[in-house]
């Protein structure tokens, strides 16, 4: 589970955020920059930190915005946007033919499947789950703010926005892998 890693900054963030949006936000670029300099010097290539390196951009950008208008009604919507930025993040992978997950799966796979046919469709399924997933979360938690039903719907439905593309992707590789042996 090597690419729960990249979701540090995010779970920084959310946790952060009940002290203030813009601290979260901060907190959040920090986790960001500190993982990918810490991937990085541990060799990782950049093909493996597509999201990380969107999380830094994403932090950035929302710790601007929180110090330069902290009162910005924005703040009620951390999550959604954060959960509409991976989303975002992982629909644009797939578009450009590089779904995310492939350099996280290479992490792990050996050089010799990479080039297979079903490697290739398994990372595409598996960031097409979690572009999914981030997708319905983001609009779920829109509404929650919308509806001001805080923490105690926003922190379950954040978490069954990670959990459920987690268990997938810790599930489908084995069982895709076993339906290729069955058909060769």
């Amino acid at each position: 589970m090597n690419y729960l890693r990249g979701f540090i900054p995010w779970i920084a963030f959310a946790v952060v955020s009940s002290a203030g949006w813009q601290w979260g936000a901060v907190t959040g670029l920090v986790a960001a920059l500190a993982l990918l300099a810490s991937e990085r010097r541990s060799g990782t290539e950049r093909e493996a930190l597509v999201l990380e390196g969107s999380t830094a951009v994403f932090f950035a950008a929302l710790t601007a915005l929180a110090f330069a208008l902290p009162d910005s009604g924005l703040r009620h919507y951390g999550g959604g946007l954060s959960l509409g930025w991976l989303a975002v993040t992982a629909w644009a992978t797939l578009l450009v033919g590089r779904p995310f997950t492939t350099g996280i799966a290479k992490r792990q796979a050996p050089p010799e499947v990479w080039d297979h046919p079903g490697f290739r469709r398994i990372n595409v399924v598996l960031t097409a789950a979690w572009a999914a997933s981030f997708t319905v979360t983001a609009a779920a938690l829109a509404g929650v703010a919308a509806a001001g039903l805080g923490s105690a719907v926003s922190i379950p439905v954040q978490v069954a926005g990670f959990v459920a593309p987690a268990v997938f992707t810790a599930r489908y590789p084995e069982r895709a892998k076993a339906r290729l042996e069955q058909a060769a």
